[in-house]
């Protein structure tokens, strides 16, 4: 139970308790006033109507929505002008910011706005002592309706994008595991159907032929164990290509290829990556491997340096090396991978950017899209 209370208190934060707080202030506006008994009882009604067609006009569409609220600025005016209670203007300004269709919206603001204005003025008219005591706090009100239906329109602009975006990235999920179980049966196919049809035919033949000929059974049982062998080892090495490749493991390779070239190799050990999915750890670990290729052939260079930068939006890599490659920024076009490696980083909606100053810098960035499942475990 309490930790369903703090869940709560994290998504809503202290909303709750301040829509609880302006349902019950107009009840305490009403009691203090100095009005009739009738005029209070009436004030109560009004009340109750508004908090009750408050949520009826939330859920209506369509041009119902309009008569809902003018009734509820009726109500509001009412108020306003009876009691000096103007902060029900926060409930039409959310109201306000909650309207999905954006000629929906300008018009029901601009509603808005005139029935405030002419609310303020007809109550500093008739309560002018009242409404200069709580100045301040009607023109915070008055700013707060202003800017309030676009702050909550922007925030149910971007949940809508950020929802289209979850549904967006489950569909490339779902091709993605449909497109490697494709790959798979593609290389499957190709790597064993082949080699086990030879097997087949082989021991067949070394079947027929034992009686008859034993040397030459021999010889085909001789090419159907290594035939076994070699789609055994063409086997293990498509496992192997199916397994993530994590950047730490490539570091180390890449390390070991510059230290054979006697390239100097630097990273920057602090900035390490964090929260990282796999295929953008992969599609990150593909790049750098072939960058490092690339160094090593055709640069010239003596010197290699890696840095990674991970914010809020989006994880940087740059490679840095002292050489020069032939052909300058035509072979970059190309050759030398750069293509493979756009196409890569464009699935991801990547980037990839050169920079030819001081040697060469390839600067690679991806989107942050860190992983749901650990945000959700931190909440």
């Amino acid at each position: 139970m309490i930790k369903n209370y703090i869940a709560f208190l994290k998504m809503s934060g202290l909303s709750p308790y301040v829509w609880a707080i302006l349902c019950i202030l107009p009840f305490y506006f009403i009691f203090q006033s100095d009005t009739t008994n009738q005029n209070k009882m009436i004030g109560i009604v009004v009340t109750l109507l508004f908090l009750s067609l408050f949520r009826l006009a939330y859920k209506t569409t369509g041009w119902m929505k309009y008569v809902w609220t003018l009734v509820l600025m009726g109500c509001f005016t009412y108020m306003t002008v009876l009691f000096g209670y103007i902060y029900l203007a926060f409930f039409l300004a959310y109201l306000a910011g909650n309207i999905k269709k954006k000629a929906d919206f300008v018009a029901i603001y601009i509603l808005l706005l005139v029935s405030t204005g002419i609310s303020i003025y007809l109550g500093i008219l008739l309560h002018q002592v009242f409404f200069l005591k709580q100045l301040p706090f009607i023109i915070i009100t008055w700013l707060s309706i202003t800017l309030l239906p676009f702050t909550i329109r922007n925030r149910q602009v971007m949940g809508r994008l950020e929802e289209k975006l979850d549904d967006a990235n489950k569909k490339i999920s779902e091709l993605l595991v449909v497109e490697e179980r494709e790959r798979i049966a593609r290389d499957l196919h190709d790597t064993l159907g082949q080699k086990l049809s030879l097997i087949g035919l082989k021991s067949d033949l070394a079947r027929r032929l034992i009686n008859k000929n034993p040397e030459q059974a021999a010889s085909e049982m001789i090419d159907v164990q290594q035939t076994a062998r070699t789609a055994l080892n063409e086997v293990r090495k498509m496992v192997s290509s199916m397994r993530g490749i994590r950047l730490k493991d490539e570091m180390v390779s890449v390390e070991t290829l510059l230290n054979a070239a006697n390239i100097q190799f630097n990273i920057d050990e602090k900035q390490k990556l964090t929260d990282v999915p796999l295929l953008t750890e992969n599609i990150l670990s593909m790049c750098l491997k072939e960058s490092v290729t690339n160094i090593v052939k055709h640069s010239g260079a003596t010197e290699c340096q890696v840095t990674f930068e991970q914010d809020w939006k989006e994880i940087t890599m740059t490679i840095w090396d002292n050489g020069v490659f032939k052909g300058r920024a035509t072979s970059f076009e190309r050759g030398h991978g750069l293509i493979g490696m756009r196409e890569r980083l464009e699935f991801v909606n990547g980037s990839l950017d050169i920079d030819l100053k001081e040697g060469t810098r390839l600067i690679i960035k991806v989107p942050n899209e860190t992983k749901r499942a650990v945000k959700e475990g931190q909440a």
